[in-house]
C-alpha cells in the first residue's frame, strides 16, 4: 500500500490579498485625523482660564460644608467647656472602661505570645536543650555522639 499524499497547495498571502481587492475602511483615516478642526491659541487660553476658575457648584458645596463644620465645632466646644458635671463623670467612666479593656487585650496577647513561643516538651531533651538535628522519629546530636530515639 502506498502512502497518502499529504502535500497542501501553497497560497501566497500577498497575492491572495490583492485578488480580494481593496479593503473597506471602517472609521476615520489618518488624513481625517490630521485635518480635524483644532482650537486656536486664544480659544485654548480661554478654556484654561475656565478650568482654573473651577466649578461654582463645588465652591458652594465647600462653603456649605465649612459652615456645618463650624457649627459642629462650636457645639463640641460648648459641650466640653460648659458641659454639666454629670456629663464629665460619664465621659470619665467610659474612658476608664476603655482603658481597662485595652489593658486586658494587651495581657491576653502577651499570654498568647508566650504560649506560642514556648517549645513543646516533645521537642526538648532530658536536659531541656533543643535537638541539633530533628527528624520525625529520631533526634541526633551532631556535637555529641549520643543518639536519642523517641
Amino acid at each position: 500500500m502506498g502512502k497518502r499524499d499529504n502535500r497542501v497547495a501553497y497560497i501566497n498571502p500577498i497575492a491572495a490579498a490583492r485578488a480580494r481587492g481593496p479593503v473597506q475602511n471602517s472609521g476615520p483615516t489618518i488624513q481625517d485625523y490630521l485635518s480635524r478642526p483644532r482650537p486656536t491659541w486664544e480659544e485654548l487660553k480661554e478654556q484654561l482660564e475656565k478650568k482654573k476658575k473651577g466649578s461654582r457648584a463645588l465652591a458652594d458645596f465647600e462653603d456649605k460644608m465649612n459652615e456645618k463644620w463650624k457649627k459642629e465645632l462650636a457645639k463640641n466646644r460648648e459641650k466640653l467647656l460648659g458641659g454639666s458635671e454629670k456629663d464629665k463623670e460619664r465621659d470619665k467612666k467610659s474612658t476608664d472602661k476603655e482603658k481597662e479593656e485595652k489593658k486586658d487585650k494587651k495581657e491576653k496577647k502577651k499570654k498568647e505570645k508566650k504560649k506560642s513561643s514556648r517549645v513543646r516538651r516533645d521537642d526538648q531533651h532530658f536536659d531541656g536543650s533543643l535537638p541539633k538535628y530533628c527528624h520525625t522519629y529520631t533526634h541526633i546530636h551532631w556535637l555529641s555522639s549520643e543518639f536519642v530515639s523517641y
